[in-house]
């Protein structure tokens, strides 16, 4: 009989690529992680891993056991979510994968509905970069992700992952709050020579205000980079940079911005995230019910 316990090292080797990732990500050493891989090469009597340079590779029968540890844990995962549903109230622990301004604008009133309504759920948020969080999610690091999608930028599709839209929210040219002759700007095209401030690359914000500032005819001047929208704004109302920012970060607050619209009225989707397996997670269900209301709060 193979150990569950050892399939999921595995699978979470698949995942994360090496050994002292796993480790980490277990709270083990590298070494007992390797002795418990190579118990179960014995246990199913063939070769899991091969050298690849200086990382192991599975082999075919590894990836076969690795399926099989998925179905594993989500029977599990099933099974746990249907005893805690015969519950005569709400309990458990759900870890949510946030990002930004979705943390800012989203999750206080949605933790405040569930200190009211559910006090007998733990809720742990993390602030995640969104294509990041949804594979963290899938490798059963969160229970549940708040993620974004801008036009023509799809996010990533995890298979085993049930994606809801939670919101929508336009995004639009932020301007510096001076006099309009010193930046006489009433288009996107306007902004062309002026300097920008944007996301990290590899972000799909980043990859949405490139792209659209390239289909308008221009390269944008980024001299600011920073993944903290907050020191964004500060760089947009000091008047140092433009940016393109969606209206979820005005949520509960005032701006001296301008803000114009965009070619097209560009929006950017919210969604939430949870496994399939979870499907039936009384608590889960709590916190994806509090943050569409707490949703429907903000666009009121």
């Amino acid at each position: 009989m193979l150990d569950v316990r050892r399939l999921v090292l595995l699978r979470e080797l698949s995942i994360r690529g090496t050994v002292a990732a796993v480790a980490e990500a277990m709270n083990f050493t590298p070494s007992a992680v390797s002795q418990q891989l190579a118990v179960l090469e014995r246990e199913a009597g063939v070769q899991l891993l091969r050298k690849a340079g200086r990382r192991l590779q599975l082999t075919p029968q590894a990836e076969v056991l690795v399926a099989a540890a998925g179905d594993v844990l989500d029977t599990l995962e099933r099974a746990q979510s249907t005893v805690e549903a015969t519950l005569t109230s709400v309990q458990g622990r759900v870890r949510v994968a946030v990002f930004q301004s979705a943390a800012l604008a989203l999750m206080p009133n949605a933790l405040r509905i569930m200190v009211t309504e559910h006090p007998g759920v733990r809720v742990e948020m993390v602030q995640r970069e969104p294509e990041t969080a949804l594979n963290e999610t899938w490798a059963r690091d969160f229970d549940m992700v708040i993620a974004e999608q801008y036009p023509a930028h799809a996010a990533p599709r995890f298979p085993g992952l049930d994606r809801r839209d939670l919101t929508t929210d336009a995004v639009r040219l932020a301007l510096p709050p001076v006099d309009t002759s010193l930046w006489p700007v009433d288009s996107l095209t306007g902004a062309a020579d002026l300097p920008w401030v944007m996301e990290p690359r590899g972000t799909a914000s980043r990859h949405f205000a490139e792209q659209l500032c390239r289909r308008s005819g221009f390269e944008p001047d980024v001299r600011y980079e920073t993944a903290d929208l907050q020191a964004q704004i500060r760089l947009i109302e000091s008047g140092n940079a433009v940016a393109l920012m969606p209206d979820l970060v005005w949520a509960g607050r005032s701006t001296t911005c301008r803000l114009l619209d965009l070619p097209g009225d560009a929006e950017r989707t919210i969604f939430t995230a949870q496994r399939t397996a979870s499907s039936l997670s009384p608590a889960v269900a709590a916190l994806r019910d509090a943050l569409e209301r707490a949703a429907a709060t903000s666009r009121s």
